[in-house]
């Protein structure tokens, strides 16, 4: 089951779709808590994905037995508000917003959450896991490694030029600000990596000409020095940054149903092991 919610944000309204878990197999307990998964888009996107790829894979992740929510950033898609017009802080705490809405969406468990993030989404992900404690494993796709350089990229440099002369620049319709690309430039997600203690997916294409393939194994290279928490990196051949192709597709959405069914099995068995 499907339905689209509104959630509360200060002033402006979230806009978010909300994939309930299919029942479990036969002989399962009927009111059995819930894992579940939040998707956070990438610059400029929806909770739709190109080509449905966030859509797709809630209902896949749902099917697997996940409650699933993915959601517009104010500004984007059908939220209110402007983005652009305030900077990464504001997107972390949209996402925390988000976290805390879907609490209540139903009987879920606590000690099986989940953020998957696309491209600055990935980024917005990771530094939501390191600052709330609910969320325990983290899914980067193609994710920013260094946002200011990674997103000026995107927009060009005169548009970044024009917003610091101007106040704002438009790109594709967004009025970006100052406030905006400065708050991308204080921060080092590389860096912040370290502060999380969950378990991690990296998954990149060897195609994306939007971020480079090399921050997949920067990361990994980063999460692995950590004490705690597991890494595990998958490359797609030949996918680019918004894994449009069929081909491409759907093994990253199989990548990401199994891993994340994969913690599930581990923490079961570790459950049944402490019993």
């Amino acid at each position: 089951m499907e339905r689209q919610i509104s959630i509360p944000y200060g002033e402006e309204r979230i806009a978010a779709s909300v994939h309930y878990a299919e029942a479990k197999v036969q002989g399962s307990r009927c009111k059995e808590r819930v894992p579940l998964v939040v998707i956070c888009h990438g610059f400029v996107g929806s909770r739709i994905g190109v080509d449905r790829l966030f859509v797709k894979t809630a209902r896949s992740l749902a099917e697997a037995g996940f409650l699933v929510v993915r959601f517009d950033h104010v500004g984007c898609g059908e939220s209110s508000g402007e983005y652009g017009s305030e900077g990464v802080d504001s997107l972390i705490a949209q996402t925390r917003a988000v976290l805390d809405y879907a609490f209540g969406l139903g009987d879920i468990d606590p000690t099986r959450v989940s953020l998957i993030g696309h491209s600055l989404g990935g980024m917005i992900a990771l530094l939501t896991a390191v600052r709330d404690r609910r969320v325990k494993n983290l899914i980067l796709w193609s994710a920013v490694g260094y946002p200011f350089n990674d997103i000026v990229n995107i927009t060009g440099r005169k548009v970044y030029d024009r917003a610091i002369e101007h106040g704002s620049a438009d790109y594709l319709g967004y009025a970006l600000t100052p406030a905006f690309f400065n708050s991308l430039g204080a921060y080092q997600p590389m860096q912040e990596a370290m502060k999380f203690t969950g378990d991690v997916l990296v998954v990149h294409g060897t195609s994306d000409d939007v971020i480079p393939a090399d921050y997949a194994f920067l990361y990994q290279k980063v999460f692995w020095m950590r004490m705690e928490g597991r890494c595990d990196k998958e490359i797609i051949f030949q996918a680019d940054h918004t894994y449009s192709s069929g081909e491409t597709r759907e093994p990253l959405i199989r990548k990401t149903r199994d891993w994340l069914s994969g913690r599930e099995a581990e923490q079961n068995e570790w459950k049944h092991w402490m019993i």
